[in-house]
């Protein structure tokens, strides 16, 4: 037998049926170990973003000019969530292309959390406005790399019907990061330096686990799409005429992003400046504990729930209003048992959401080859949000009666959040 016709050995990036797995629609349900990797890359990678900007930004904000304190965090997170419009899309393209034997996602989540962590070093020194608004991008650029990633893993690799369990417990790693900025926070006891090392480190450490066990199938070469630079740049338009259900998940994750960004942006100085409390820091982590609390037990209930009964927006719908709901606690009741209280309401509101929308999402994307990229478009309704809620809080605090203007018109973001999900009509 010649060697020509010898059979070709099988493709590491093929499925049993010989469909491509990088690209086949998931049917086997993901491993405890998978989904744990998974939880830790969202707890480090929401330790590194809400540890700065719910208390090491305004810190050194502080430090640099205390009188300009909410127009330099307005300047610095808003830079920072420009970048993040462009980088998480456009990583999550990338992503969708890579053929590297070790899969399509792990590269960028690994290159990405290197990145973020050198930045936040780099941050950790900064003594001028401009050295943080540069520094801080990058910590965007690169942490919005890994996440990209890592949420395209989802629809990769996790079937329909186990989605809304695996977002409530990445939702509580979400959480889970946030309370660990939070305890940063009230631990280095104003020292900023420390507190964005802490954050460094958490980062990098809780990518390991999920690099060790990332069932991430290679594409093959043959399946990569020719590079064109204008069909690259149009693929991120999504045409709303063509694909209305994506493109109302999107304008409602958007809008209720908005208003929970509104409502905590500047928490650390409404406790300072209107409670008069004695440590802003430990109230913030007073308040994320609670908040944290809540959107875990809701978060890990509500997906599983959501799943048995196949039906999501029930569950998008009322959460929405929820987390409403706690900025009008916060706008009416301005006094530290108020903020107890609208902590908790938006716990269970946010924890419902992020695990049932995120499930949502996933079965509205256009085109399977495309997980990535449309994933990283949804993920630009996370993140714009932080360069128009800062914007909206500075201006209403500052020229627009306060923060019982903030809260309120947070609220109503929210409510029209709610309503808008009713028009999607390709998921129950």
């Amino acid at each position: 037998m010649s060697l020509s016709n010898t059979p070709a050995p099988p493709d590491p990036g093929a499925a049993a049926d010989g469909t491509t797995a990088a690209l086949a629609e998931p049917t086997t349900k993901v491993t405890a170990r998978w989904v744990t990797g998974l939880v830790l890359v969202n707890v480090g990678i929401n330790a590194a973003f809400f540890g700065p900007i719910n208390v090491f930004i305004g810190q050194q904000a502080i430090g640099i000019d205390e009188a300009n304190k909410e127009a330099i965090l307005s300047l610095v997170t808003g830079c920072g969530a420009a970048v993040s419009l462009v980088a998480n899309p456009l990583f999550g393209a990338l992503s969708d292309r890579t053929t590297s034997r070790f899969g399509r996602r792990s590269p960028w989540v690994l290159a990405g959390a290197i990145l973020a962590t050198a930045a936040l070093l780099a941050l950790s020194g900064a003594t001028t406005i401009a050295l943080m608004v540069l520094f801080w991008c990058l910590v965007q650029l690169g942490a919005n790399a890994a996440y990209a990633a890592i949420t395209a893993a989802v629809p990769d690799r996790v079937p329909v019907l186990q989605r809304g369990g695996v977002g409530g417990l990445a939702a509580m790693g979400q959480t889970v990061g946030i309370l660990i900025g939070a305890v940063f926070g009230a631990v280095v006891s104003g020292n900023y330096m420390v507190g964005y090392a802490l954050c460094a480190a958490a980062l990098i450490v809780a990518v390991l686990p999920y690099l060790f066990h990332r069932n991430d199938p290679r594409l093959p070469t043959s399946e990569k799409v020719p590079f064109r630079l204008g069909e690259f740049v149009r693929s991120f338009w999504i045409s709303p005429v063509s694909h209305p259900d994506f493109a109302w998940a999107w304008l409602t994750r958007f809008l209720v992003n908005v208003c929970n960004q509104m409502t905590i942006v500047y928490l650390l100085f409404f406790l300072r400046d209107v409670l008069k409390h004695d440590d802003p820091a430990l109230g913030v982590l007073t308040l994320t504990g609670i908040y944290a609390v809540m959107v875990m037990i809701t978060a890990v209930l509500a997906g599983p729930w959501s799943d048995r009964l196949g039906r999501r927006k029930p569950f998008v719908i009322g959460s929405s209003a929820i987390i409403a709901a706690a900025g009008l606690t916060m706008a009416f009741f301005p006094v530290w048992t108020g903020a107890l209280v609208g902590a908790g309401i938006l716990g269970v509101g946010f924890g419902a959401y992020l695990a049932v929308d995120f499930a949502l999402l996933t079965q509205v994307l256009p085109e399977a080859a495309d997980r990535g990229k449309d994933m990283g478009i949804i993920n630009v309704a996370n993140s714009l949000p932080q360069v128009f809620a800062p914007v909206l809080a500075f201006l209403a605090v500052t020229y627009f009666g306060g923060y019982l203007t903030l809260f309120v018109t947070a609220a109503v973001i929210g409510l029209l959040g709610a309503v808008f999900v009713v028009k999607i009509k390709g998921v129950d």
